[in-house]
């Protein structure tokens, strides 16, 4: 089974080469992409298993894998280092990604059409088999996997709320290091 992860075959090179580092430093490897442009660009999103990075585990991923990709050297042109979190409207390149957010609306890209069609949007209805389930307003609906080649979650209200009770849960937002804030109920700003 396919994932997108890592697509073109220089991105599957790569992630064959950054993944064990990654993995090894407890992060798992989200996706991989060589971009184009006057200056090419290795994009790597990365985070914990059970979700989220912070900026100094960005640093020191990109430390090793820069060690690591300057050693295997399987870029011959120069290149930027680019590792992130894969944000709020994250991609979903993974089968457990649908599962997990499942319940979310998001929008699918099939490689070829499906019924005339190569972009679906809905919410999430879970994974059956190798099968993406989707709500849209005709009814669930049934993608393999396989057929994908772009997913993202779109971003929403009840999003921002999941990520932030995650942060929280986690540790990540201490809200005693906040200002209250204030607000004077009879005051209106135009």
């Amino acid at each position: 089974m396919n994932d997108l992860v890592a697509r073109a075959a220089i991105d599957r090179r790569l992630a064959d080469i950054v993944r064990p580092v990654i993995e090894s430093m407890g992060f798992e490897l989200v996706r991989i992409r060589l971009m184009g442009g006057r200056t090419r660009t290795v994009q790597i999103m990365a985070e914990r298993p059970g979700g989220g990075i912070e900026v100094d585990d960005c640093a020191e991923i990109s430390i090793a894998v820069g060690a690591v990709l300057d050693v295997e050297d399987p870029i011959e042109e120069n290149y930027t280092l680019e590792v992130s979190s894969p944000g709020i409207d994250r991609p979903l390149t993974r089968l457990k990604d649908f599962e997990a957010w499942e319940g979310y609306e998001v929008r699918l890209e099939t490689g070829e059409p499906i019924d005339g069609r190569r972009r679906f949007k809905g919410v999430l209805a879970g994974v059956e088999g190798d099968e993406v389930l989707l709500n849209i307003d005709a009814g669930t609906i049934g993608l393999k996997f396989d057929w994908l080649s772009d997913a993202k979650l779109v971003l929403s209200d009840d999003l921002i709320r999941e990520m932030l009770r995650q942060r929280k849960a986690a540790g990540v937002i201490d809200e005693d290091k906040y200002d209250e804030v204030e607000t004077d109920p009879g005051s209106e700003e135009d």
